[in-house]
């Protein structure tokens, strides 16, 4: 899912080549854009369905909920969804063989909360489509209950007892578990962490500025991840 302009089609493009080459067999590519320019044959794209939220009620930072649609233009089976930012570094096959109804990364920082990461999550297309409608017909009480989307979501499938967690390893932080503990970060360049399959970017850098060693604040020193250029490419 990509809208705005804080991510070209590039994102989406070497995602793309990314999955390609770590997934094995046939397989379909989705994009929900606002914009489809630059973005590569072989990627399916479909304008974001929207909200339908209340006069006045901003979408920011809710629109993933859009992929539990009951009818999500027309499209069937089981989806992994993945942040246009993140790094894929190892297989993805078990990320479809895994059993569960819906899998999502655990919290990082806090493992005895039920929130997950929403930056990968598998679910069958269709499937949850109450997410959704109960969002849409409580906006105001989710909102002031919960600070964005993936703490509602987690929250909502666990009552049900369907939400489950990827294996510890599976898709650790660049910012928590690649970059090297003080002091060791000035002369250790940030790691690919044991067992990872997909690097989460969030906070403070994204894929270019892990290879470029820059992180976006102050006193908070990286070297380049000279392995992003390996992996993050087309």
């Amino acid at each position: 899912m990509k809208w705005g302009t804080k991510y070209g089609p590039e994102y989406v493009n070497r995602l793309y080549a990314m999955v390609r080459r770590h997934l094995s067999g046939d397989f379909r590519f989705v994009c929900l854009t606002d914009d489809f320019n630059g973005i590569r044959p072989g990627v399916d794209c479909f304008p974001i369905p929207p909200l339908d939220l209340p006069p006045g009620i901003p979408e920011r930072g809710w629109t993933k909920l859009v992929s539990f649609a009951a009818d999500l233009h027309g499209l069937k089976g089981t989806a992994l969804f993945l942040d246009v930012d993140v790094v894929i570094v190892g297989n993805l096959d078990e990320f479809f063989t895994l059993p569960g109804d819906f899998l999502i990364i655990h919290d990082y920082k806090r493992p005895w909360r039920v929130t997950g990461n929403s930056s990968v999550y598998r679910f069958e297309l269709g499937a949850h489509p109450d997410v959704l409608e109960y969002f849409r017909s409580h906006v105001q009480e989710v909102r002031e209950e919960f600070r964005n989307e993936q703490a509602y979501l987690s929250d909502f499938l666990h009552k049900q007892g369907k939400l489950q967690y990827w294996p510890d390893g599976w898709c650790p932080s660049f910012k928590y578990h690649s970059i090297p503990t003080w002091p060791t970060n000035y002369w250790k360049p940030p790691e690919v962490p044991k067992d990872a399959r997909v690097i989460i970017f969030h906070g403070e850098c994204n894929p270019p500025d892990a290879l470029a060693g820059r992180r976006n604040r102050r006193f908070r020193y990286i070297r380049p991840a000279g392995w992003v250029a390996e992996h993050w490419r087309e």
